[in-house]
């Protein structure tokens, strides 16, 4: 009896397993309106002022919102991974893009229609599910950044933001080696100056913290060093 219970339980694992929702799998797969478009490095995907029509999902890649002043200055308000939405304001009345979004590195991004994404809500539990669920993951990462922005030194926020681009405390194995990208780039998402961030890299260089191949930087686990160090 005990044997064939545990045969039924096993079984029931099986079956919710197959049954879990891959939101990444089900966009993309381009049908009706919704689909699947491919940016190279540095390749705007929307920008400030352009009609909030869309929700955008990243398959892979990454994405950096940034919006600009009236005196023309630019801020970094996020770097968005494989996994995140990006452009929710469409469905909260937004009638504008109030930031730009662009590729930072080779990226592959769903774009599902506004009306598409109120209808899933309505129609599919387990989209609706995930959707909030990453609404609530994003909440927390603003308040991190503005905990990182008030409490941390630019040093820590540079640490902090290469390990965020290589994918350090998600799911799966880190990316090691990721896209080099420009100080400048690093500066505008970090809220310093570029002669900073050449400062410090150059300091994590030395203590063996990254180090550089062609156009790609290898990230170290020992980074990690810096963003725990009080």
């Amino acid at each position: 009896m005990a044997s064939l219970e545990r045969i039924k339980m096993e079984t029931n694992t099986k079956t919710r397993a197959k049954k879990t929702f891959d939101i990444g799998l089900f966009l993309g797969k381009a049908d009706g309106k919704k689909r699947v478009v491919a940016y190279h490095e540095k390749d705007l995907v929307f920008s400030q002022g352009d009609a909030a029509v869309d929700l955008f999902y990243v398959l892979t890649g990454k994405v950096k919102l940034s919006v600009i002043s009236r005196q023309g200055r630019e801020a970094v308000v996020a770097v968005v991974a494989r996994g995140f939405f990006f452009g929710e304001g469409c469905l909260a009345g937004q009638h504008m893009r109030i930031s730009t979004a662009m590729a930072l590195v080779e990226s592959s991004v769903a774009v599902v229609p506004k009306d598409d994404v109120i209808r899933l809500l309505h129609e599919e539990k387990r989209f609706s599910e995930a959707f909030v669920a990453h609404l609530l993951s994003r909440n927390i990462e603003i308040e991190k950044d503005l905990v990182e922005q008030l409490f941390n030194s630019s040093e820590k926020r540079l640490a902090r933001v290469l390990l965020h681009l290589a994918d350090f405390g998600k799911q799966g194995e880190p990316k090691l080696v990721i896209p080099r990208m420009s100080q400048e780039t690093l500066a505008e998402i970090v809220g310093t100056t570029r002669t900073k961030v050449s400062f410090f890299m150059s300091r994590f260089r030395a203590l063996g913290f990254i180090d550089y191949h062609g156009d790609s930087l290898e990230v170290h686990t020992s980074l990690l060093s810096v963003v725990l160090h009080d």
